[in-house]
């Protein structure tokens, strides 16, 4: 049973990836989803990556609202 808090730094962490805020801001930094690109078909993840994010997406699981703020970050212009 996943008895973690599915937050985007816990998000970050299931993806491999450092979930501390300041690492969090560099990756939204250096990376954008360009409009039309579903997050999981965005070209940055590993195939690992991508899949966790398509199957959290597609089964509405716990991780889907933290993936969806993720998207939104993404796609935002800064």
């Amino acid at each position: 049973m996943d008895t973690s808090h599915h937050d985007l730094s816990n998000l970050f962490l299931q993806l491999g990836l450092p979930g501390e805020p300041q690492a969090i801001d560099a990756f939204l930094a250096d990376h954008r989803l360009h409009a039309g690109t579903a997050l999981p078909e965005a070209p940055f993840w590993s195939r690992a990556q991508a899949e966790f994010l398509r199957e959290a997406l597609a089964d509405d699981s716990d991780w889907a609202e933290a993936a969806d703020e993720l998207a939104m970050l993404l796609s935002q212009n800064r």
